[in-house]
């Protein structure tokens, strides 16, 4: 991977200079204000503001606070720019001036801190602008530019929220939906994968139940707790002894929680849940862990001699990002064109996971619209300042000692980010949108 100081100035496009002060201001605003999966009424309430005011037709609340728009353009492809609108319940630890202090009420009702740990506010403010900058040169493009802002990513169900509300029939469909993700590497640079770019995921609710009892009688007690926490300790075994280590399969067990009785230390719990997750590069391989899950949680609580009960369901599940290969090679090309070649690098396959898939492949499919193809790579986004200061002699040293999405210490370099970012949007959007004839250097 070629460094930050390696790669030469940042090839933006015309009148990105002018366009870039109110799109910061939208950044900024969004990082200090973010909201929860779900509770994303404020972001939207901007995001669709903006898009109204350049001329876009803006459906708000769609399964949700989903945003779509959309501007027609004459004869032409339909593309799809999605971006995400939700933020995770992550105490901010940047120490930046514009650093979120948000708390909000999380799932159970308590208060949680909330930030954008995941890159989703730079993704609105690329999206935003791009799409600003693509609806004042018209002249250049044909066909309808379409903007998407998905609530409740982090949770994996705003895509089939947006869907099962009607989104492709109140829209015109696409036929290609493109997205890009930030990542913890040299901004001004864009990543493009050579087939899977993210996993695809089932996370699972294993619920033990028993009667409850006295913690001085286990002999005659159905003990919920036992039976969960000894299918903790045999998760790693679906991955080690039951897939093929090709298959890159990761099992998690993500959290324990007992009933409000199990927090005195001499009570039994009743009830105690399980949540697993799962994530692969292939569905055969999520349904075998999923299988397997189950298959262990019933077993570890047959092996008692008084069983208790179990029953395990599926709470999200989502397919492998595996970007369209004509037009990953269509937008690589068109951003090495724009970057330059050293600008542009590869993106091995990671085991995070994300709803996109559903708005393309099968999953649009599954809602009447077959045939819609996906583009996504990745934005970098560790400024000169910070890849310097990260330790390590090495890019891939480097790499691994930078705060990671999710981190409370993980903040893009704001002008590289937004920059690069809107650059790659836009350019990929004209590559993929109907040829007007114009020169490309005047663009």
């Amino acid at each position: 991977m070629t460094t930050q100081s390696e790669a030469p100035a940042t090839s933006t496009l015309p009148g990105l200079d002018a366009l870039l002060p109110p799109t910061t201001e939208l950044y900024l605003d969004l990082h200090r204000h973010p909201e929860l999966s779900g509770a994303e009424q404020r972001t939207a309430a901007r995001f669709a503001d903006w898009l109204d005011a350049d001329g876009f037709r803006v459906l708000r609340g769609v399964g949700g606070h989903g945003v779509a728009a959309e501007l027609r353009n004459g004869e032409g492809p339909a593309v799809l720019l999605r971006a995400e609108l939700d933020a995770l319940p992550v105490a901010e630890d940047t120490g930046a001036p514009y650093a979120s202090t948000v708390t909000a009420p999380g799932p159970d009702g308590r208060p949680v801190p909330v930030m954008h740990a995941c890159g989703h506010d730079a993704h609105l403010a690329c999206a935003a602008a791009a799409a600003r900058w693509l609806a004042a040169r018209r002249d250049r493009w044909r066909g309808t530019l379409l903007v998407v802002g998905q609530p409740a990513e982090e949770t994996l169900s705003g895509a089939r929220s947006m869907l099962e509300d009607g989104l492709y029939d109140r829209i015109t469909p696409p036929d290609t939906v493109l997205a890009q993700h930030t990542a913890p590497f040299p901004a001004g640079m864009v990543a493009h994968a050579d087939g899977p770019l993210m996993a695809g995921s089932v996370t699972l609710e294993a619920v033990f139940e028993g009667d409850g009892g006295h913690a001085a009688t286990p002999h005659l007690t159905a003990d919920p707790l036992l039976a969960a926490a000894g299918t903790v300790t045999r998760l790693p075994a679906v991955a080690a002894r039951e897939a093929d280590p090709a298959e890159r399969l990761v099992v998690t067990a993500s959290s324990l929680q007992t009933g409000d009785a199990g927090h005195t230390g001499n009570v039994i719990a009743a009830r105690v849940v399980l949540r697993v997750t799962a994530r692969a590069f292939t569905e055969a391989a999520l349904d075998r862990a999923a299988a397997a899950v189950e298959r262990i949680a019933r077993a570890e609580a047959a092996a008692a001699a008084l069983p208790p009960r179990v029953s395990v369901a599926t709470l999200t599940r989502s397919g492998v990002t595996l970007p369209d290969p004509d037009i990953t090679a269509t937008v690589r090309a068109a951003h090495r064109d724009r970057f330059g070649t050293a600008r542009v690098t590869g993106w091995p396959p990671a085991p995070a996971t994300e709803d996109f898939p559903l708005l393309t492949g099968a999953g649009a499919h599954l809602h009447g619209h077959p045939g819609i193809r996906g583009g996504y790579w990745m934005l970098g986004t560790a400024g000169p300042a910070q890849w310097t200061a990260a330790p390590g002699t090495t890019a891939a040293e480097k790499l691994r000692s930078l705060p990671s999405n999710h981190s409370p210490r993980y903040l893009p370099s704001v002008r590289l980010t937004l920059s690069t970012g809107t650059t790659a949007m836009a350019t990929a959007a004209l590559a993929r949108l109907g040829a007007t004839g114009v020169p490309e250097h005047s663009l």
